[in-house]
């Protein structure tokens, strides 16, 4: 919770908790076995400690100001008190008073958020497959058919005094089976909560058998209206047993989801917690926080990390500007203010909101998508960091041409290849040099002729268009490991292919780009996906001189279901390299074809004997494949369709006089 009322509210839930004014106990007790503090002396852990900004179980605590800082110190002095924390503070927040206040960080689980985007087993379905939604789902509806579903608003409690003891005693009973910890949930704490300033944005959900209380829950709706902060849940086990406390657990929260989005709410707040559970339950969006700890004597390792340095060939402009101001917030969520500083519509809908920024969960699940192919191996040690997602692969060869590149600085393309490399680098005013590849299938580069050349970039495309083959590995990294330059691999084909990708390498090299695509293998040439693989010093420029909002909501949501369920799809890549081999093996053998050149890619490169004649016939049969005599002469560029439409072009070049 954001406002630090509503923080304040908390925590005197804590002090009422531990029977006191002040909300002050050991960091042991307080903590509830939160792995943060594992590194700290146990001496540490039994001090007395206070409080400030929040309780542990506030969902964040907002960084104080100087002031509150100042005042937090000044409290513990007059308590007699040799530690503070302030926990669960986003790691976006300016923490310079924290800092100077003598307080160190210590990294704690993210926040995790469930933004609900759209139909709840939709966008579950996108994020944790079908099978974990549709097990969810079965859950909850067993679930409910058994057990009622209660909500009572915490202001009026007080004429439900079964409801309220349920509560306290399920999270009595449930610390004592947790080890018998602080329980922050106990007569007192309620008293606190519907005494203070949050009773009549809070309900406690109970679930009940009969007239047997079997779980209970607390959640507050946030001050925007726009969502919900789920708290806490307690389950009596011994209550209900045809499905497992974590069962109950889950489909509560199932529940939950369907409540808010039929209430018109835009996220459920799961809290503080493991990013891969919470992830299975539907979280989209993880924020990273610290707890703040002053306490003499202690160190604590900082692991948060440090900024990337802007990469070397960043161009001397990139240098001097900033990442453009909505992007450069991209991280520092939003959800759960009231914001004012987009001069959007607020009465049209979600459609009138601009496109999340922060999409980093969405880096990981491709990440770890493509991680599973075969050919991606390194490609695990890539983070979200190493990752950009473009307005399609061709608006990534824009954005590093112009973060890259200078006035004077050339640029070289090994025709015949994609024409836009030269296109764009014209229009930048880059010298071009061209470098043609080599050998029968065009698959050989000049190494030398390249290295000679001293470009700035060099660009690639691996499996390579219009000719569908693979360049000479060997060449490849011998123009990585020897040029001064930058190499670009564009990789919109190679899950066609069966030969390795360079994506795993980036970590290695500083000088190399991968560029990828959703719109071929991945069928999502609509969502306008393309994505840039490189170091964290060269995403940074590139950052740079993107234009914010490219990557609409409506085209994450397509891509994270694409992503998450694979099934689908890689079932397609291979129903089309086999139709590529049996069309190639039949071309092959048509009189009107010339040579068909080996292909990785999801097309054929065709060399026809009458290259004229036959193209008219196309036409003439409704069939447009690509003219690429332009580039190679004599050839076509066929896509590799259905079985109908591959059929329907055979037929169109055995009638072709």
């Amino acid at each position: 919770m954001r406002r630090p009322t509503d923080a304040a509210a908390l925590q005197q839930m804590l002090g009422a908790a531990l029977g006191s004014r002040e909300p002050v106990g050991p960091l042991a007790r307080l903590a509830g076995g939160k792995g943060a503090f594992d590194s700290l002396d146990p001496a540490v852990l039994e001090r007395p400690t206070l409080i400030g900004g929040g309780a542990l179980y506030t969902p964040t605590s907002p960084a104080p100001t100087a002031p509150a800082a100042e005042e937090l110190v000044r409290r513990a002095q007059a308590l007699d008190v040799p530690q503070i924390l302030v926990p669960n503070v986003r790691r976006t927040d300016d923490s310079r008073a924290l800092r100077a206040a003598g307080f160190l960080p210590c990294a704690a689980d993210p926040e995790c958020v469930v933004r609900l985007t759209g139909d709840v087993d939709e966008l579950l379905r996108a994020r944790v497959g079908g099978g974990r939604q549709r097990a969810l789902r079965r859950c909850h509806d067993a679930v409910s058919r058994d057990l009622t579903w209660e909500r009572i608003r915490v202001s009026e409690l007080g004429g439900q005094p079964w409801a309220r003891d349920a509560f306290v005693e399920l999270h009595r009973n449930g610390a004592e089976r947790h080890g018998g910890g602080h329980n922050p949930y106990n007569d007192q704490a309620l008293d606190a909560l519907v005494d203070g300033s949050l009773a009549d944005r809070a309900e406690i959900l109970v679930r009940r058998r009969g007239s047997t209380v079997v779980q209970v829950a607390l959640t507050v709706r946030s001050h925007n209206g726009r969502g919900l902060y789920h708290l806490t849940q307690a389950i009596d086990p011994a209550a209900y047993d045809p499905v497992s406390e974590r069962e109950l657990h889950e489909a509560a929260l199932y529940g939950l989801y369907l409540d808010a989005r039929r209430a018109g709410l835009h996220w459920v707040h799961l809290g503080p917690g493991n990013t891969d559970g919470k992830r299975g339950l539907g979280a989209d969006l993880f924020v990273p926080l610290d707890h703040w700890l002053r306490a003499e004597g202690v160190t604590v390792p900082d692991e948060r990390g440090e900024e990337p340095a802007l990469s070397r060939f960043a161009a001397p402009p990139v240098t001097t500007v900033p990442v453009p101001g909505p992007a450069r917030a991209r991280n520092q969520p939003r959800f759960d203010t009231i914001d004012l500083s987009s001069n959007t519509n607020p009465f049209l809908g979600a459609a009138g909101q601009y496109p999340h920024l922060d999409t980093t969960e969405l880096a990981r699940t491709y990440l770890d998508t493509i991680s599973k192919l075969p050919g991606h191996g390194g490609t695990g040690a890539l983070t979200p960091d190493h990752l950009l997602f473009s307005s399609g692969s061709v608006d990534g060869v824009m954005l590093l041409l112009a973060a890259l590149a200078s006035p004077g600085e050339s640029v070289c393309v090994t025709p015949p290849t994609f024409p836009l490399y030269a296109h764009f680098a014209r229009l930048l005013r880059l010298p071009l040099v061209e470098v043609p590849l080599d050998g029968d299938d065009l698959s050989e580069l000049d190494t030398e002729r390249i290295l000679a050349a001293d470009p700035r970039v060099t660009i690639l495309c691996d499996p390579n268009n219009p000719v569908g083959t693979r360049l000479d590995p060997a060449q490849v990294r011998a123009l990585v490991t020897g040029t001064r330059g930058l190499v670009v691999i564009d990789e919109a084909y190679v899950e066609f292919s069966e030969k390795p990708s360079y994506a795993g390498l980036v970590a290695e090299h500083d000088n190399l780009i991968v560029l990828r695509t959703l719109s071929k293998a991945w069928g999502l040439a609509g969502a306008r996906c393309g994505i840039a693989l490189a170091r964290p010093g060269i995403i940074d420029a590139l950052r740079r001189v993107q234009v914010p909002f490219g990557f609409t909501d409506a085209s994450q949501a397509a891509v994270r279901d694409r992503l998450t369920n694979t099934r689908r799809p890689l079932a397609a890549i291979r129903h089309i390299r086999a139709e590529r081999d049996r069309m190639a093996g039949l071309l092959a053998d048509h009189p009107a074809v010339e040579r068909v050149f080996p292909s990785e890619a999801n097309f054929l490169l065709v060399r026809l004997h009458q290259h004229e004649r036959v193209m008219e016939q196309l036409h003439h049969a409704g069939i447009v494949v690509a003219d690429v005599s332009f580039l190679i002469p004599g050839t076509c560029r066929i896509s590799i369709g259905n079985r109908r439409a591959n059929d329907a072009l055979l037929a169109a070049f055995s009638a072709a006089p």
